[in-house]
């Protein structure tokens, strides 16, 4: 997807906020040009998905793509799948996927299981916001909505929700319908975007309209130029853009009784 934006809107300053699976569709966040400062800020943001777990079987990927590793004969029932999920709302230590994206000494985990070595990898914490069965698809395979954080991967959570009901399972389809504040509905295709180009984008300030916003003194416009922090303007501890004559200067937070700011966003040429 990256490269083919690149190729599109001809230049090689595109990057991704956050991965989605290789066989997944929907919202897949870019920023292009000084927009890539902010992959940090929204690869915490949270999500929104609808996947579809089949019941019955269990792939080395956790997805459709892989191989049959484990069967059950035990298929739940929707009820059983509606009483199961909230036992996994909340704070929890999930295990990534063996196929994932996860670095094993600077090795990508994805490229040493399919060379057959075994990769070690540690849970981590995430949280799952909202589970809850969509609807029956196929035989034994049911559309879940799933809100959980940054971080999460809707695989292990499809093995994880078979665990509970002592069988196993594969995510065979995922669609993310929400990055932060960023919709399915608000995004563009590869196609629409080849016609659209330029258009298509929103300017940084547009797409942080719904942080929280400081605008220093005009008279402070020459010393924030300079990098000299400002005092704080208010108690908050988190991110807010810092304006100055209307100019974005970037992404700030207070510490220390002065402002500081995180991810430089100021045109200087």
């Amino acid at each position: 997807m990256v490269v083919a934006c690149k190729k599109i809107l001809e230049t090689r300053a595109v990057g991704h906020m956050g991965t989605l699976d290789p066989e997944g569709e929907g919202v897949l966040l870019l920023g292009v040009g000084k927009a890539t400062r902010l992959f940090d800020y929204y690869l915490q943001k949270d999500k929104e998905y609808e996947a579809e777990f089949a019941f019955g079987y269990q792939t080395d990927t956790l997805d459709a793509t892989g191989t049959i590793v484990a069967t059950s004969s035990v298929l739940p029932q929707e009820d059983q799948i509606i009483d199961a999920c909230p036992k996994l709302i909340g704070k929890q230590m999930q295990m990534p996927p063996a196929y994932s994206a996860k670095s094993v000494n600077g090795v990508r985990a994805y490229k040493l299981a399919r060379q057959g070595i075994e990769v070690q990898l540690s849970p981590k914490e995430v949280e799952i916001y909202a589970l809850s069965l969509v609807r029956q698809t196929a035989p034994n395979t049911f559309l879940m909505h799933v809100h959980c954080s940054a971080g999460t991967y809707i695989r292990s959570l499809c093995r994880d929700i078979a665990a509970l009901l002592g069988t196993v399972a594969t995510m065979v389809s995922i669609k993310r319908l929400r990055c932060g504040n960023f919709l399915l509905s608000d995004s563009v295709t590869l196609d629409e975007l080849t016609v659209l180009k330029e258009k298509a984008l929103l300017s940084v300030e547009d797409a942080l309209a719904s942080v929280p916003r400081v605008d220093i003194a005009p008279e402070r416009y020459t010393e924030l130029c300079n990098g000299i922090k400002q005092p704080t303007v208010n108690d908050s501890g988190d991110i807010f853009t810092v304006y100055c004559k209307n100019e974005l200067f970037g992404l700030g937070c207070n510490k220390d009784g002065k402002i500081h700011i995180q991810t430089y966003l100021r045109e200087t040429n």
